[in-house]
């Protein structure tokens, strides 16, 4: 096949480029060499996933079964912490029951009393302050409002019902407050 062109009323005759063609066989081969290599990686893809997906199943169950046994014993180290409080309320009680000096008596359920506190504290237990302050629902849980005869007290906690706490400056209980009106 030849391309002519024209210019100048002149015909000049240019050969077109030949085309190389594949023996159809080779083309067929080179085909099915290709399908195979997709094949393969396709395999290759579905194994790995499968693994995968094995692995990640048995991960969750790991950490789901870990997380249920943390939940079980996570109080216990609290719980071995408590007990020296138990055994001292213990021999509080047994103290009140022969006790002739009730002066000790109290002086000991004090002390005993005292002693939880602290360790409360170092716990992360913190009480909330509520008396006299300005009544805010983000903190305190309000019972009642009474009258009350000074003006500045409008508005502000009169009375503490229920104590409140803090857990690392999170509120776990709100204090029942009654509010002056």
């Amino acid at each position: 096949m030849k391309q002519v062109t024209k210019g100048n009323n002149k015909t000049t005759a240019k050969p077109a480029s030949k085309i190389k063609a594949d023996h159809p066989d080779k083309k067929a081969e080179k085909m099915q060499e290709e399908l195979k290599a997709f094949a393969d990686k396709t395999t290759e893809l579905q194994d790995k996933y499968l693994r995968l997906s094995a692995e990640f199943d048995n991960y969750r169950k790991r950490t789901h079964r870990e997380k249920t046994e943390l939940i079980k014993t996570a109080s216990e180290e609290l719980l071995k912490k408590i007990i020296p409080v138990v055994d001292d309320l213990e021999r509080g009680m047994n103290a009140i029951n022969s006790a002739r000096d009730l002066d000790a008596v109290k002086e000991g359920i004090s002390l005993i009393y005292l002693r939880f506190k602290e360790f409360l504290q170092q716990q992360g237990l913190k009480e909330m302050d509520a008396m006299n302050q300005t009544f805010n629902t983000d903190f305190h849980e309000a019972v009642t409002k009474i009258p009350v005869a000074d003006e500045s007290m409008k508005g502000k906690v009169v009375d503490v019902i229920e104590k409140g706490y803090y857990l690392h400056d999170k509120v776990i209980r709100y204090p029942k407050v009654v509010v002056g009106e």
